[in-house]
């Protein structure tokens, strides 16, 4: 074949390969013109999951009547107009392939009237870049784009379509994932001529907590934690689910960039890693994050849906991030609230590396309050014992003496710790305790499993990963690639008690491996080290595996079952866990307490009906 320029409107659909792959592709690029627009409310309406109709309208500025024929022609756009803007993008979309692209494959209509003017105009295209016939209508302030019978003129595309319910489940969640973008903007959404949600804009902290509850679920604020945290000129705000409050699938994770849904693998990546000391194995951590940079360190034009991002400095974001939620979750500690869901507090900030974080009960700042019959109870709740630190030896060696058991408080106004004073040991297992919302119970083993995994890993932390050489060095083959990198990285593999040598193009030398993984597999940790440096500029390996090391001790090293334990050992052990970080898991990720509070108790015995 000769060469020869492809007709604008094969062009347009070949560009619509990569834009619009389902219909909730183009709900996506029509939403984001929106919100670029300053709109404060945009309104979604839907048939037959898309494919019969979509129509969105906004409040926004509009476009200019002689403007409307360049809205729909490739490659124009009022968002960048060099190359300084393209590196330093602001807005969700700055191509201008949307319209044109979605145009090709569908029948649009576009109407729209700017701020003051007094009439609207419309445009209709299928697809052609010229010829436009700009008509006077109807319209408010704003702009409506509708799409009908999408890919009508492309039955292949048509064919790969999913059932109308699967295609609006898409269009649903991908509107979710905006509404949390924008809590300043108003969403609507209808389906079928049916109401699915409609949000108005969040502009007080009732709203907010509104907006989640119907997006996420009413067990979402009262389950999770709110994070802020800011260092080296980023900031990341949002909500962590608490690691009891996970999912066994990937579905309610939410990650912005500068305002910007995006999928991004090193983000999970660091995000994984804050949890994987206290998630239990399968399960998916629930998160709504929100990541501001300066947009001239994040490079949005990588992905033709704009769906990922590449940062200037991935090392340094990895680390902020982990940092940042790592420090939430450890922080995190039994405290005063309002039942099981909420049973947590937070330190006050600490500084972290010239930044600072902050994690609150709830919801953070819409953190909810302990209710004022909670309050009036505290006081006139006896407090049947008192603190014993003294018996918390009695776990590691001879049990205190159990006339400790019969002690009380000189004064039963004192404050109630958060986990309450034991009352009893069921079972050889569980400790049962009373604080101001009603009952504790405590795994006692797990519990003590944690607070002795932090103390090995506070110890262990205190200085350099000992490496111990080998009596015979390994050799192991690996790509050339690979070996450079070995090269490149020799100091931080030491760091992680790792020594080895390049003993030609494509051979490395193992000479040392870290002391407390002994006998382990030394060839498969540094493979797997390198791939982690490959792909993300950084490895938990090691650490991982120190870190399984250190659980097993703390295991074998912690109470065991059927060791009946005095009063004073558990009241020890609770005064302990309201100060351990991450003391509402298990290494394993297991709850280790829950609390079963007065309204319950109340309901199971019909109590005040």
């Amino acid at each position: 074949m000769p060469i020869r320029f492809l007709p604008p409107q094969l062009v347009n659909q070949i560009a619509a390969g990569e834009v619009v792959e389902r219909p909730a592709s183009a709900i996506k690029e029509l939403v984001e013109n929106a919100l670029d627009a300053d709109a404060h409310r945009v309104e979604i309406e839907v048939e037959q999951g898309g494919l019969r109709l979509m129509r969105v309208r906004d409040d926004g500025t509009g476009i200019p009547k002689e403007e409307l024929p360049l809205a729909l022609s490739r490659h124009a756009t009022s968002k960048i107009a060099s190359l300084d803007d393209l590196e330093r993008v602001s807005s969700f979309g700055f191509r201008g392939e949307a319209l044109p692209s979605i145009s090709s494959v569908s029948r649009l209509a576009l109407i729209s009237r700017t701020q003051g003017e007094r009439c609207a105009f419309r445009v209709t295209t299928d697809g052609g870049e010229a010829d436009f016939d700009v008509q006077p209508a109807s319209h408010p302030e704003g702009s409506t784009v509708e799409i009908r019978d999408l890919f009508y003129n492309t039955p292949a595309r048509r064919k790969f379509l999913r059932s109308e319910k699967t295609e609006f489940q898409h269009i649903e969640t991908l509107v979710k994932r905006l509404a949390l973008a924008r809590f300043g903007v108003g969403f609507s959404l209808s389906h079928n001529q049916r109401n699915v949600f409609d949000l108005r804009p969040a502009t007080t902290q009732a709203d907010t907590e509104l907006r989640l509850a119907l997006l996420l679920g009413g067990e979402f604020l009262a389950q999770a934690l709110a994070v802020e945290f800011e260092a080296a000129g980023m900031r990341l705000t949002g909500w962590v689910g608490l690691p009891t409050f996970s999912r066994s699938q990937a579905d309610m994770q939410y990650f912005y960039v500068n305002g910007r849904s995006v999928r991004d693998k090193l983000a999970g990546y660091a995000i994984k890693q804050a949890y994987q000391d206290v998630l239990y194995h399968g399960r998916q951590p629930v998160y709504v994050l929100y990541l501001t940079l300066d947009p001239a360190l994040v490079d949005v034009n990588a992905h033709p849906a704009k769906l990922e991002v590449r940062f200037r400095e991935p090392g340094m974001v990895h680390d902020f991030l982990f940092r940042g939620l790592h420090r939430a979750l450890g922080e995190a500690k039994p405290g005063a609230g309002v039942g099981a869901a909420a049973g947590f507090e937070v330190a006050e900030p600490v500084a972290a590396q010239g930044g600072s974080s902050r994690a609150t009960s709830g919801s953070g700042l819409y953190a909810p309050r302990p209710s004022t019959r909670a309050a009036a109870r505290q006081a006139s709740l006896p407090l049947n014992v008192a603190e014993t630190l003294q018996g918390y030896a009695g776990l590691y060696g001879k049990p205190a003496n159990a006339s400790a058991a019969a002690e009380t408080p000189e004064s039963e106004s004192a404050a109630m710790p958060p986990l309450g004073y034991a009352v009893a040991h069921v079972h050889g297992a569980f400790i049962l305790a009373e604080n101001r919302e009603g009952l504790v119970l405590v795994d006692a083993h797990a519990a003590h499993e944690r607070i002795t995994y932090e103390k090995l890993k506070r110890q262990h932390e205190a200085g350099p990963v000992p490496s111990q050489p080998l009596l015979l060095p390994l050799r192991l083959k690996v790509t050339g690639a690979e070996a450079e990198l070995a090269v490149e990285a020799q100091d931080a593999l030491a760091a992680l008690g790792i020594e080895l040598d390049r003993a030609g193009p494509e051979t490395l030398v193992i000479r040392a491996l870290p002391v407390l993984l002994g006998e382990t597999d030394g060839e498969t940790l540094v493979r797997d080290v390198l791939a982690d440096l490959n792909q993300h500029g950084h490895s938990a390996r090691v650490e991982a595996s120190l870190n399984a090391v250190l659980a097993t001790l703390a295991c074998h090293g912690s109470v065991r079952a059927n060791r009946k334990l005095t009063i004073p050992e558990m009241n020890a052990l609770l005064r302990e866990m309201e100060t351990t970080e991450r003391s509402g898991q298990c290494n394993h990720g297991r709850p280790t307490w829950v609390v079963l509070s007065l309204k319950e108790l109340n309901g199971w015995f019909a109590r005040g009906r």
